[in-house]
């Protein structure tokens, strides 16, 4: 495996000037600047959106070690009631919406142990969520109404907090309404959908901060994602990346398009798959990056599999780009609901193509909501399982990486009724470990598919 270095140059020039843009330091006593232009204002300042019982501001002394330090302030909420944040509208359509947890200690309040759910009017975000860690919870909602309420629910006898917060308008052409889906189909109604970013990969490249992305994403390298990176070689090209009509810079950075995860070896027979943990009862909506900066002429075909369906059948990036190297282009595919808690994306070479070869550039992974609007935890596999209804379930069991066609397939039929609970279905979803004679890889991966 050999890591070709990049340099970080990179321009974030953008027409787009978010009409909506609140950014807030909750607990803060005084605003915070961000990468140059980036103000999130003081707690005090922010108070006319709150409505809350308690005027609780905690702050740490602690060193967090981060370039961007909303974890050293924290507004709390106590359980005895909801609080809400009501922020004002100005242009309808999708937003940001970005929270911020670090839990800290404090002197009255264990923050460590804090157990609450968030919700906006017609979407719950997080339920019975408890932050041991800092992490920041990405979301993309997509609002109609004049304002938006974003609603802290403390669960019995605990308690809520929030270190930071963010509601900024996104482009309305970054996420579009149509995608594609199974067995060649169109899926329709992304524009209603809220989302939630499950993974956001630079593929071949290091990790691009926030303040090197224009929309303040974060992206981070694949290599900890691939099952075998031994079988993976990193390139960048930054000067073959041009702009045409494939993808605006507010899509994803140059950055991005300018790295790849690409075969270590062209010449043999094999896949690049990634693993990602998902949560049951979801579709998620993914979106590819491709940029050629690794072929000679743009004759280039590969397959994209997304546990082990082909998502885009027939794909070849070279007629989508009109025959040109360089030039950036996405695809989005939804896939069906998830059953299992695994998700594997892989990339693997066409015999019909010139060069024998796969690359992918950059990936996200976006949870959809589920039929009652909800984002949060485990839902209900499937709403179409009652009494009088039964449902073929179809085991395939397949070698992940390896072979020319990598499956070989199992059928079981089993009925299935109203009172089965999600959790026998996920019985059925197993990941064995076997030897597998003459083969590279000895992992087999089992779906369950209806």
């Amino acid at each position: 495996m050999s890591i070709v270095s990049i340099f970080s140059v990179v321009c974030l020039s953008s027409a787009f000037d978010p009409p909506d843009n609140y950014l807030i330091d909750c607990g803060s006593p005084t605003n915070t600047t961000v990468s140059g232009d980036r103000v999130f204002i003081a707690d005090s300042l922010a108070s006319k959106y709150l409505s809350t019982q308690a005027n609780i501001l905690a702050n740490s002394s602690r060193e967090w070690g981060f370039d961007f330090l909303p974890y050293r302030t924290a507004r709390i909420f106590l359980g005895n009631s909801s609080s809400t944040y009501t922020f004002p509208i100005s242009q309808p359509g999708r937003h940001w919406i970005r929270f911020y947890f670090g839990p800290f200690a404090h002197t009255t309040y264990n923050m460590s142990i804090a157990k609450f759910s968030v919700s906006t009017q017609n979407h719950a975000l997080l339920a019975n969520f408890t932050p041991k860690v800092t992490v920041m919870k990405e979301y993309s909602i997509n609002i109609s109404s004049s304002s938006l309420i974003i609603t802290f629910t403390p669960s019995e006898n605990s308690l809520a907090f929030i270190n930071a917060l963010e509601l900024v308008s996104m482009p309305d052409t970054l996420i579009t309404n149509n995608a594609a889906t199974t067995k060649g189909g169109k899926f329709q109604g992304l524009f209603s959908q809220a989302l939630e970013t499950t993974a956001r990969l630079n593929m071949g490249g290091p990790r691009i901060r926030f303040y090197d992305d224009n929309q303040w994403r974060d992206w981070v390298p694949d290599t900890t994602f691939l099952t075998d990176p031994n079988l993976a070689f990193f390139t960048s090209n930054m000067k073959a990346v041009k702009h045409r009509d494939g993808a605006a810079r507010d899509t994803a950075p140059d950055l991005v398009y300018s790295t790849a995860t690409i075969m270590s070896n062209p010449h043999a027979n094999y896949n690049l798959t990634w693993e990602f943990t998902v949560d049951p009862g979801f579709k998620y909506l993914i979106r590819f990056h491709f940029c050629d900066i690794v072929s000679i002429k743009s004759q280039l075909h590969f397959y994209v599999f997304v546990n082990f369906t082909d998502a885009f059948p027939g794909f070849n990036l070279s007629a989508k780009n009109s025959l040109v190297l360089g030039v950036p282009y996405y695809m989005d595919f939804v896939t069906a609901l998830a059953i299992g808690r695994t998700l594997l994306i892989s990339i693997g070479p066409s015999t019909t193509s010139e060069d024998h070869n796969a690359f992918l550039n950059g990936l996200e992974i976006m949870k959809m909501n589920n039929s009652v609007g909800s984002l949060s935890g485990v839902a209900d596999v499937g709403p179409s399982l009652n009494a009088k209804s039964k449902t073929n379930i179809g085991l395939i069991v397949g070698v992940s990486v390896g072979v020319p066609v990598a499956l070989a397939a199992v059928l079981l039929t089993h009925v299935m009724h109203g009172d089965v609970k999600e959790i026998i279905l996920k019985n059925f979803l197993k990941t064995a470990f076997t030897v597998v004679p003459n083969l590279k890889f000895s992992k087999i991966t089992c779906i369950i598919i209806t």
